[in-house]
């Protein structure tokens, strides 16, 4: 098994730690696929074969330079165990066969299903300046997008109930469009007909902002912080 590599937590992001604290260049040196934000939340990230897309929160997909910052994401080198075709008609029956293909519920794990998407509905956050707001504040901040009848690759990770805080419990997927002109983090999608790969990883890497003195400082124990990651994170989980 490799090594799912982590920056940040979303814990982190919270109470408003937006702030990117590594380079996208240093990222990418931990593997070819992943999903993340940029500085200030500026959008959703994708990662495929080794090339970062940014879906804005105009909807627009840009590729970010390599000096750009994120305070949280996920990359690991691609290298799935298992892949079979799938159809389904709802997220919901896509995300047990996602969990079934993984086969446990205590190790994170990656997903990618690509194929033909009936609906995506997804969204991205607009770029937040400081002083920043909390997570769940954002939402007034975020732009909804949704596409039928489109081709594209869903993307993103599993994680166990007991890492909460880390990451966001159960499924954190991330959309982008063959066409390269749609995407972002996912909320709903229905009809699907691909091909859905997994891989489960034995092995964690959590790199923390260390050198950042807000993140040395800051309290993220508070008792609500899953609850309002779930909240921001939406329907996705």
């Amino acid at each position: 098994m490799t090594v799912m590599y982590q920056h940040g937590t979303l814990a982190n992001l919270v109470p408003g730690g937006f702030a990117g604290t590594l380079r996208l260049g240093d990222l990418l040196q931990h593997g070819d696929t992943g999903i993340g934000t940029l500085t200030g939340l500026d959008g959703e990230l994708i990662i495929l074969k080794g090339i970062v897309y940014q879906v804005t929160a105009t909807g627009a997909v840009h590729q970010p330079d390599a000096q750009a910052l994120v305070p949280f994401a996920n990359v690991h080198p691609a290298a799935f165990d298992q892949v079979s075709a799938l159809e389904v008609a709802t997220s919901a029956a896509a995300k047990a066969a996602m969990a079934q293909a993984l086969g446990s519920a205590n190790l994170f794990g990656a997903v990618m299903l690509h194929g033909r998407f009936a609906r995506m509905h997804t969204r991205a956050v607009a770029k937040q300046t400081p002083p920043y707001p909390t997570l769940t504040q954002t939402a007034a901040a975020q732009r909804e997008f949704t596409a039928t009848a489109i081709t594209g690759t869903l993307m993103g990770y599993f994680s166990p109930a007991l890492y909460a805080g880390m990451a966001a419990p159960g499924f954190h997927l991330h959309f982008l469009s063959d066409a390269h002109d749609f995407g972002g983090h996912v909320l709903d999608f229905a009809g699907v007909a691909g091909t859905l790969a997994v891989q489960s990883f034995a092995d964690v890497q959590l790199h923390l902002p260390a050198e950042d003195l807000e993140f040395r400082q800051r309290d993220l124990g508070g008792a609500d912080v899953v609850a309002q990651i779930q909240q921001a994170e939406g329907s996705a989980n």
